[in-house]
């Protein structure tokens, strides 16, 4: 009189759905160099910690009442522990399909996103598909259609204002599939075996007329720069590591402080290379990445966007309290393009919704110009960034490493509010550069002169003598001047005071977080 049979039946059932699309399929998906669905979550999560939800959830048919075959829905969904924290999980199942939403259960994603939201679990996309409304076969199928909506898109965009959402793009990603890549606070695209896009060729072809294979239209060269993307990776096995070690910068929740864990790097370390980093020659540019390892806990600095050009987009930790970090890679550049301004957004956007101090590393030449700038809408893009900075209640930190000028210097960090900041020596601001200033400023005195050259000259000399950082540090414009070396010490002293503040912040941010 027990339920064994009817236990028996679960058991098969489940082995059933672990089949996915059957061993042809399955074939085919390692053919073309990805894992499925089920060897990604194995790869991803502690071992032993995933904990399905739905696995009998999908299309069966009978014969006088008895199971004859099964085809499970082909987005697979659960919880499990990443480097020992708990999160959401769910994945496409390309070998069902392809990832096809007119073979899925919708309410599969809907309720993974309901469990993220409603749990505070960080949300885990393994996105490979359309996860769409499928092809227009069903047309025919169905008998009807229908006007679109976004399964559970309510859910979507709250769970960028709630929870860590990471989407990793890890075989062709369209329609619905893409957008949810994107709405996220980290999405990594892996190289060669991935590509990303509103609508495949065909339909491109179609619309357009543009006859492209899948990586001219969506593959990581297209992404390198687009911002759809914040980073491009090698394997599945770096993508995964990547989302891992993003998470472990965040809270579970915006209901929770971020984890502060240790260090074995000393908050006093002393970094000699930094005193003689910024070349004397305001001409030359010096390398970023020496200046982030000389400040950071050791190996804790992590590249946040590959799009921002000059505009350097990270998380790090100092004396393992994680923080957000904006920098100037002058090997790029040194002004504030659109794309750079997208970045800094995002990163400050993020550091406010978990509860990031933010550390501007500041060598900032103001936003970039020129023609093609004002065509592209630099000043938009700016302002926009401009006004992140300025709606964040995060701490803040600053040192000037270089270049403040321009509003992109000045709105680098809000300066109407307490902002703990040092100059270093090489410290040079202004309302503009004074070697771009000189033309526009003495115009007249310059047309009188027999040498235009000499008297540029003379004029630049008598501006040298004032643009010292001690004459601005004498008007307490500055509040202090120090030692390149001082700098880690400086700011692992200031951690403590910012992290003392973030408890009054932890709840829900004041605005909804933007893609």
């Amino acid at each position: 009189m027990s339920w064994e049979p009817e236990v028996g039946e679960i058991a098969r059932r489940r082995e059933l759905a672990e089949r996915m699309g059957g061993p042809e399929k399955v074939a085919r998906q390692h053919a073309a160099g990805r894992s499925t669905v089920r060897e990604r979550i194995a790869a991803l999560a502690d071992p032993g910690t995933f904990d399905e939800i739905g696995a009998l959830a999908g299309t069966a048919s009978y014969v006088d009442g008895e199971l004859e075959s099964f085809t499970p829905a082909n987005f697979v969904i659960g919880t499990a522990r990443l480097d020992g924290r708990r999160v959401a999980i769910g994945g496409d199942d390309f070998t069902v399909r392809g990832g096809a939403a007119d073979a899925a259960i919708m309410e599969k994603q809907v309720y993974a996103e309901r469990l993220a939201n409603e749990l505070g679990l960080p949300m885990v996309r393994l996105i490979e598909g359309t996860g769409g409304g499928g092809s227009v076969k069903m047309l025919e199928q169905h008998g009807f259609t229908y006007v679109p909506v976004n399964p559970g898109w309510d859910l979507v965009v709250d769970n960028l204002s709630t929870v860590p959402v990471v989407a990793a793009c890890l075989g062709p990603v369209a329609g619905l599939g893409a957008a949810r890549a994107v709405m996220s606070h980290l999405c990594v695209l892996v190289e060669d075996v991935a590509q990303l896009f509103v609508a495949g060729p065909p339909v491109v072809k179609h619309a357009t007329g543009e006859d492209l294979t899948k990586e001219e239209l969506g593959g990581a060269e297209v992404h390198r720069r687009s911002g759809a993307v914040d980073r491009i990776v090698a394997s599945e096995a770096e993508a995964f590591a990547v989302l891992k070690q993003f998470l472990s910068y965040l809270p579970s929740s915006v209901d929770s402080l971020p984890p502060v864990g240790s260090t074995s790097d000393p908050v006093d370390r002393r970094e000699e290379a930094l005193l003689s980093l910024v070349p004397r020659n305001r001409r030359h540019p010096y390398r970023l990445r020496p200046l982030l390892e000389g400040v950071f806990d050791e190996g804790s600095v992590f590249d946040y966007a590959v799009s921002g050009g000059s505009a350097y987009a990270g998380l790090a930790r100092l004396n393992g309290h994680p923080v957000g970090v904006l920098a100037t890679d002058p090997y790029r550049g040194a002004t504030l393009t659109p794309e750079g301004a997208d970045v800094m957004t995002r990163l400050v956007d993020l550091c406010e919704t978990f509860h990031l101090p933010l550390v501007s590393l500041t060598d900032q030449a103001g936003m970039v110009i020129g023609a093609a700038a004002e065509r592209a809408g630099a000043i938009r893009h700016g302002a926009r960034a401009v006004t992140a900075v300025y709606q964040a209640r995060v701490p803040m930190a600053e040192v000037i490493v270089r270049r403040v000028f321009g509003v992109g210097g000045a709105g680098q960090t809000n300066r109407h509010r307490l902002v703990r900041r040092w100059a270093w020596p090489s410290g040079d601001w202004g309302s503009l550069p004074v070697e771009g200033g000189i033309e526009a400023a003495y115009r007249a005195e310059l047309d009188a002169a027999d040498d235009r050259e000499a008297r540029i000259e003379e004029i630049r000399t008598r501006l040298d003598a004032v643009r010292s950082p001690f004459r601005t540090a004498e008007r307490f414009a500055v509040e202090d001047v120090i030692d390149p070396r001082e700098t880690r010490a400086r700011l692992c002293d200031w951690v403590g005071d910012a992290y003392a503040v973030l408890p009054k912040l932890v709840g829900r941010p004041s605005f909804g977080m933007r893609p």
